[in-house]
Protein backbone atom coordinates (compact mmCIF):
# COMPACT_ATOMS: atom_id res chain seq x y z
CA UNK A 1 0.00 0.00 0.00
CA UNK A 2 3.00 2.60 1.04
CA UNK A 3 4.15 2.16 -2.87
CA UNK A 4 1.21 2.74 -4.73
CA UNK A 5 0.72 5.48 -2.50
CA UNK A 6 4.47 6.79 -3.27
CA UNK A 7 3.65 6.27 -7.00
CA UNK A 8 0.60 8.45 -6.89
CA UNK A 9 2.98 10.88 -5.45
CA UNK A 10 5.22 10.60 -7.18
CA UNK A 11 3.02 11.51 -10.48
CA UNK A 12 1.44 14.15 -8.51
CA UNK A 13 4.77 15.58 -8.64
CA UNK A 14 5.27 14.72 -12.12
CA UNK A 15 2.89 16.09 -13.86
CA UNK A 16 1.88 19.30 -11.40
CA UNK A 17 -0.93 21.04 -11.55
CA UNK A 18 -3.05 21.33 -14.37
CA UNK A 19 -3.24 25.30 -14.90
CA UNK A 20 -5.08 25.53 -17.66
CA UNK A 21 -7.75 23.55 -19.61
CA UNK A 22 -9.99 20.54 -18.96
CA UNK A 23 -7.89 17.92 -15.53
CA UNK A 24 -7.38 15.14 -17.83
CA UNK A 25 -5.96 12.83 -15.01
CA UNK A 26 -6.88 11.68 -11.19
CA UNK A 27 -5.76 9.87 -8.63
CA UNK A 28 -8.51 8.36 -6.44
CA UNK A 29 -9.49 5.33 -3.72
CA UNK A 30 -12.31 3.57 -4.13
CA UNK A 31 -14.35 0.71 -2.55
CA UNK A 32 -16.31 -1.84 -4.43
CA UNK A 33 -16.08 -1.67 -8.21
CA UNK A 34 -13.56 -3.51 -10.45
CA UNK A 35 -11.32 -3.70 -7.96
CA UNK A 36 -13.90 -6.15 -6.06
CA UNK A 37 -12.50 -4.81 -2.21
CA UNK A 38 -11.25 -1.38 -2.60
CA UNK A 39 -8.33 0.10 -4.71
CA UNK A 40 -5.97 2.97 -5.47
CA UNK A 41 -6.28 4.19 -9.16
CA UNK A 42 -4.59 6.66 -11.59
CA UNK A 43 -7.04 7.67 -14.64
CA UNK A 44 -6.62 9.70 -17.84
CA UNK A 45 -7.60 10.81 -21.08
CA UNK A 46 -5.62 9.60 -23.76
CA UNK A 47 -7.19 13.30 -25.66
CA UNK A 48 -5.33 15.61 -22.84
CA UNK A 49 -7.85 18.66 -23.94
CA UNK A 50 -10.98 17.06 -23.99
CA UNK A 51 -13.14 15.22 -20.87
CA UNK A 52 -15.11 13.87 -23.41
CA UNK A 53 -13.21 11.35 -25.08
CA UNK A 54 -11.43 7.81 -24.35
CA UNK A 55 -9.67 6.85 -21.53
CA UNK A 56 -7.77 4.25 -18.94
CA UNK A 57 -7.68 4.00 -15.12
CA UNK A 58 -5.09 1.01 -13.94
CA UNK A 59 -5.17 0.52 -10.35
CA UNK A 60 -4.39 -2.11 -7.54
CA UNK A 61 -5.84 -3.16 -4.18
CA UNK A 62 -6.61 -6.10 -1.80
CA UNK A 63 -5.51 -7.06 1.80
CA UNK A 64 -3.00 -8.82 3.72
CA UNK A 65 -4.67 -11.07 6.97
CA UNK A 66 -2.45 -13.11 8.66
CA UNK A 67 -3.48 -16.36 6.91
CA UNK A 68 -4.64 -14.88 4.31
CA UNK A 69 -3.79 -12.14 1.00
CA UNK A 70 -5.64 -11.00 -2.23
CA UNK A 71 -4.26 -9.13 -4.57
CA UNK A 72 -6.41 -6.73 -7.20
CA UNK A 73 -5.34 -5.38 -10.33
CA UNK A 74 -7.99 -3.44 -12.41
CA UNK A 75 -7.97 -1.52 -15.59
CA UNK A 76 -10.51 -0.41 -17.72
CA UNK A 77 -10.83 1.63 -21.03
CA UNK A 78 -13.33 4.21 -20.15
CA UNK A 79 -15.21 6.75 -22.14
CA UNK A 80 -16.72 10.21 -20.62
CA UNK A 81 -20.27 11.96 -21.76
CA UNK A 82 -20.82 15.19 -20.07
CA UNK A 83 -19.74 18.75 -19.70
CA UNK A 84 -19.26 21.27 -16.90
CA UNK A 85 -18.73 18.74 -13.96
CA UNK A 86 -20.89 16.24 -14.53
CA UNK A 87 -20.60 13.01 -16.17
CA UNK A 88 -21.59 10.07 -17.78
CA UNK A 89 -19.00 7.40 -17.27
CA UNK A 90 -18.54 3.81 -19.43
CA UNK A 91 -16.36 1.44 -19.55
CA UNK A 92 -14.90 -1.96 -19.82
CA UNK A 93 -11.88 -4.25 -18.70
CA UNK A 94 -10.68 -6.82 -16.37
CA UNK A 95 -9.58 -7.22 -13.53
CA UNK A 96 -6.54 -9.48 -12.40
CA UNK A 97 -7.32 -11.41 -9.25
CA UNK A 98 -4.58 -13.44 -6.84
CA UNK A 99 -6.08 -14.48 -3.68
CA UNK A 100 -3.59 -16.66 -0.88
CA UNK A 101 -4.97 -18.76 2.03
CA UNK A 102 -1.93 -20.02 3.59
CA UNK A 103 -4.31 -21.01 6.99
CA UNK A 104 -5.45 -23.99 6.01
CA UNK A 105 -3.16 -25.39 3.50
CA UNK A 106 -0.46 -26.78 6.45
CA UNK A 107 -3.30 -27.90 9.03
CA UNK A 108 -3.07 -32.00 8.21
CA UNK A 109 -4.15 -32.93 11.30
CA UNK A 110 -6.56 -36.15 10.49
CA UNK A 111 -6.24 -35.35 6.64
CA UNK A 112 -7.82 -37.64 4.50
CA UNK A 113 -5.89 -37.68 1.36
CA UNK A 114 -8.78 -39.88 -0.57
CA UNK A 115 -11.24 -36.49 -0.26
CA UNK A 116 -9.05 -34.06 0.30
CA UNK A 117 -10.82 -33.01 3.27
CA UNK A 118 -9.75 -32.68 7.05
CA UNK A 119 -12.37 -32.90 9.75
CA UNK A 120 -11.23 -29.63 11.57
CA UNK A 121 -11.00 -27.39 8.58
CA UNK A 122 -12.86 -28.69 5.73
CA UNK A 123 -11.59 -28.89 2.17
CA UNK A 124 -7.96 -28.32 1.93
CA UNK A 125 -7.04 -25.59 -0.48
CA UNK A 126 -4.77 -23.10 -1.14
CA UNK A 127 -6.01 -20.76 -3.92
CA UNK A 128 -9.82 -21.17 -4.56
CA UNK A 129 -12.09 -17.57 -3.73
CA UNK A 130 -15.19 -16.90 -3.73
CA UNK A 131 -16.17 -13.59 -4.01
CA UNK A 132 -19.35 -12.75 -4.91
CA UNK A 133 -18.50 -14.85 -8.19
CA UNK A 134 -16.93 -18.21 -7.56
CA UNK A 135 -13.31 -17.38 -9.05
CA UNK A 136 -11.78 -20.95 -9.36
CA UNK A 137 -8.47 -21.28 -9.03
CA UNK A 138 -6.49 -17.64 -9.20
CA UNK A 139 -4.25 -15.91 -10.26
CA UNK A 140 -7.60 -15.39 -12.66
CA UNK A 141 -8.92 -12.86 -14.70
CA UNK A 142 -12.93 -10.89 -13.72
CA UNK A 143 -14.21 -9.29 -16.96
CA UNK A 144 -15.43 -5.92 -15.71
CA UNK A 145 -18.12 -3.41 -16.79
CA UNK A 146 -18.81 0.35 -16.08
CA UNK A 147 -21.61 2.05 -16.00
CA UNK A 148 -21.54 5.79 -14.01
CA UNK A 149 -21.56 9.20 -12.63
CA UNK A 150 -18.25 11.22 -12.67
CA UNK A 151 -17.87 14.74 -10.87
CA UNK A 152 -15.44 16.32 -12.13
CA UNK A 153 -14.45 20.19 -11.21
CA UNK A 154 -13.33 22.53 -14.24
CA UNK A 155 -10.04 23.50 -12.62
CA UNK A 156 -8.92 20.11 -11.14
CA UNK A 157 -10.05 19.65 -7.33
CA UNK A 158 -11.72 17.31 -5.10
CA UNK A 159 -13.64 14.32 -8.22
CA UNK A 160 -16.23 11.79 -6.85
CA UNK A 161 -17.46 8.57 -9.01
CA UNK A 162 -20.28 6.26 -7.94
CA UNK A 163 -20.61 3.43 -10.31
CA UNK A 164 -22.32 0.33 -10.96
CA UNK A 165 -20.12 -2.73 -11.88
CA UNK A 166 -21.34 -5.87 -13.33
CA UNK A 167 -18.93 -8.34 -12.77
CA UNK A 168 -18.39 -11.83 -15.17
CA UNK A 169 -16.31 -14.90 -16.01
CA UNK A 170 -16.71 -18.57 -17.10
CA UNK A 171 -18.26 -19.22 -13.70
CA UNK A 172 -21.26 -16.70 -14.14
CA UNK A 173 -22.30 -13.38 -14.25
CA UNK A 174 -23.40 -10.56 -11.29
CA UNK A 175 -25.20 -7.89 -12.77
CA UNK A 176 -24.86 -5.01 -9.65
CA UNK A 177 -21.70 -4.22 -7.61
CA UNK A 178 -21.00 -0.41 -6.73
CA UNK A 179 -17.88 1.61 -6.51
CA UNK A 180 -18.04 4.34 -4.74
CA UNK A 181 -14.33 6.65 -5.19
CA UNK A 182 -12.84 9.87 -4.08
CA UNK A 183 -10.07 11.17 -5.00
CA UNK A 184 -8.17 14.53 -6.77
CA UNK A 185 -8.35 15.30 -10.78
CA UNK A 186 -5.66 17.43 -12.37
Amino acid sequence: MKIILAISLIVLATYGVHAQGDPTRSVFVEIGGPSLVYSFNYDFRFDKENLNSWGLRVGAGGYKLSDESLLTVPIQANRLFGNGKNYFEVGAGFTFVNYRNTYNIYDYSNYDPNTGESPVMGKITEKDYHFILDLGDTPNLVGTLNFGYRRIPEDGGFTFRANITPLFNTNGFWPLFIGIGLGYAF
